[in-house]
């Protein structure tokens, strides 16, 4: 089901909190995107500034941003995908989800995708917080050179800071968020336009011809150029991804309202000052400042980084949750931090290890300038899986013709893989990083879902079927105990490892065994009449499947308690819950290579208890191991 844009604000947020919702949007959505300035246009000018730059060429590269916000963001993002609304959830895989679902199964080439998208937006995580914060701090440079030193130390401390209050949640601060970058923005409009009078004639940027003359006059050589400009919207796809937050209709206004008013004033502002003042294209943001206005500035556009940083943080914490329940990655620890908004979560092995990621990054690098040279390709690949995702969901879904289909889409994945292109001539010079980052976490999942695939199919060969099982146990009469066993399995159709055993080791059954197995959606959540689908089979047995969708944290007790509803009798308080502990040992003769072998149990290692992650009662859990050759 694909919910239109209109409606959907309408139904789930109230009209009232539509001001504080738009607000909201500024503060987290554009916070990415809303730091661009501070190197877009920079290093855009860095490859024609060699040969000594002309009017029409700064005139032209600032066309080439206006225009690239005009179509990528506005036209893409703003107008097209946000209609692409999973029950109020968007991102890359809940666009792969909505793909799956239009097409009636999980196909491996939109499977593919999903991951494809997911790991390249990793890969964006980690460069964004360092690149961002970098360049903010680096402006303290101009206020004296003697900051020079401390540039680096200030950066790492900051990033440092930011990752450490991850785990208190990002509710009590959020508050704060859209209002500092309210005036981020409106301070980036004044700046602009204070400068615009320095040259009227980077008004003509507003001209499309001019970006087309750019780029016919310089050929080959503007895609170095485009590489810098992509750098104005590395964070278009925070729209999409952080729709469920806000709602389409809110972050439609602020872009068009706020957002993109300022960020055009701020780039026209920074061509008419270089254009007037060639020297200042050595920072052209922090110098449309005046000199007792730089030091705040610095410090504005520091909190600004560190704002936009959190936007990608909490994303990797959504993405990675959505991943666990979508059975791509191992099960983590997930802490939910706030008591009223279901968002807001915090995942301590994907904050370190990201924190990581960006230590690495800053102190490889060094600099925004180097690191630019990185930032841009896995945006950009990104960009190109939501555009063919986006393919399957209007003609399956929506039901497009293919002619329109293509009329509105093969345009922008033209435009999309030009931009890719540029990019990939940055891959030697730092470009390598967020695509090894990438490679990692795909072959993460990959792994992880092979794996699983493996030893599901070997463990059903290898298990009794229930329906074989029941009437073994109805000639051999087992003494059975009080109360209920709820036995969790991946597999409902064979008898739990966890149930053989304890009838092997203890010959007891409980009166009533329940089975029960988990399953992910390609819902982001469901109601109660959807939760649950029982199966009753005789002789104190019941089959039953939980559906979660992918942005629930599955809590089995809460869900376990609707079937009563269904005329399911049992005491929670007299219910014990059995499950299935596996030592994984490699083999060489399974179905992936030993090296990947050793991966997946290392993966599997590295998953947080059960007990923990279904939310049991851990004092009427019981473990029995078992061990498992891959």
């Amino acid at each position: 089901m694909v919910v239109d844009s209109a409606s959907d604000d309408g139904a789930v947020h109230p009209p009232t909190n539509f001001w504080k919702l738009v607000l909201g949007s500024v503060g987290v959505v554009y916070g990415d995107i809303g730091t661009s300035p501070l190197y877009a246009l920079r290093e855009a000018l860095q490859r024609p500034a060699r040969d000594g730059l002309v009017q029409s060429e700064v005139v032209g590269v600032v066309s080439l941003l206006i225009w690239t916000l005009v179509l990528i963001v506005t036209l893409k993002y703003v107008v097209l995908i946000l209609r692409a609304d999973n029950h109020g959830e968007g991102g890359t895989l809940s666009l792969m989800a909505l793909a799956q679902e239009a097409v009636g199964r999980r196909t491996r080439v939109l499977f593919v995708l999903g991951v494809l998208g997911a790991a390249l937006f990793y890969g964006d995580a980690a460069i964004t917080p360092a690149i961002s914060v970098l360049s903010a701090v680096e402006g303290l440079k101009l206020v004296t050179p003697a900051f020079e030193g401390v540039v680096l130390p200030l950066t790492i401390l900051i990033l440092f800071a930011l990752f450490w209050v991850q785990s208190n949640g990002t509710e009590k601060v959020s508050i704060l968020f859209g209002p500092i970058t309210l005036v981020w923005f409106l301070t980036l409009a004044v700046l602009g336009a204070s400068h615009v009078g320095d040259q009227l004639w980077i008004l003509h940027a507003f001209n499309p011809l001019m970006a087309v003359e750019f780029l016919v006059s310089h050929g080959f050589g503007a895609l170095p150029v485009m590489g810098a400009v992509f750098l104005a919207v590395t964070g278009a796809e925070a729209l999409y991804a952080d729709m469920g937050h806000f709602g389409s209709r809110p972050i439609r206004f602020a872009w068009s309202a706020l957002v993109f008013p300022s960020l055009a004033l701020n780039y026209l502002g920074q061509g008419a000052l270089v254009l007037a003042h060639p020297q200042a294209m050595e920072n052209p943001f922090f110098l449309l400042a005046p000199s007792w206005f730089l030091l705040p500035l610095v410090l504005l556009a520091t909190a600004a980084t560190v704002i936009a940083s959190q936007a990608v943080i909490s994303g990797a914490f959504s993405l990675t949750h959505q991943a666990v329940q979508l059975g791509l990655l191992p099960r983590l620890e997930i802490r939910h931090t706030s008591e009223s908004l279901m968002g807001q979560i915090y995942m301590p092995r994907v904050n370190w290890t990201l924190l990581a990621g960006v230590l690495v990054l800053v102190l490889l690098f060094e600099s925004s300038s180097a690191l630019a040279s990185a930032y841009g390709i896995a945006v950009t690949g990104t960009m190109l899986v939501t555009t063919l995702l986006a393919a399957v969901v209007f003609r399956r879904a929506w039901r497009w013709p293919p002619v329109l289909v293509a009329a509105v889409l093969l345009p922008l994945f033209v435009i999309e893989s030009i931009f890719f292109v540029a990019n990939a001539l940055k891959i030697l010079d730092g470009g390598f990083a967020p695509l090894t980052l990438a490679a990692v976490v795909g072959l993460l999942m990959w792994t992880w879902v092979r794996g699983t695939n493996i030893v599901q199919e070997k463990a059903h060969r290898m298990s009794i079927a229930v329906s074989s099982l029941l009437p073994m146990l109805a000639r051999s009469e087992p003494a059975r105990a009080p109360g209920t066993a709820v036995f969790l399995t991946a597999d409902p159709d064979v008898a739990p490892a966890a149930l053989m055993h304890n009838l092997k080791h203890n010959a007891v059954l409980h009166r009533q065994n329940l089975i029960v197995t988990v399953r992910g959606s390609t819902l982001p959540r469901l109601d109660d009449e959807t939760r649950i689908q029982m199966d009753p089979l005789g002789d104190g047995f019941c089959r039953i499947i939980l559906w979660f969708g992918y942005m629930e944290t599955p809590h089995v007790p809460k869900a376990l308690a609707l079937a009563r509803k269904q005329g399911l009798k049992f005491d929670i308080m007299s219910t014990s819950f059995f499950l299935n502990r596996r030592s994984f040992k490699p083999s060489a003769d399974s179905g992936m290579p030993l090296w990947q072998d050793k991966l997946y149990i290392a993966l599997a290692k590295a998953a947080t208890d059960a007990t923990g992650f279904y939310h049991l009662p851990s004092n009427r859990v019981l473990e029995l191991g078992q061990q498992f050759v891959i």
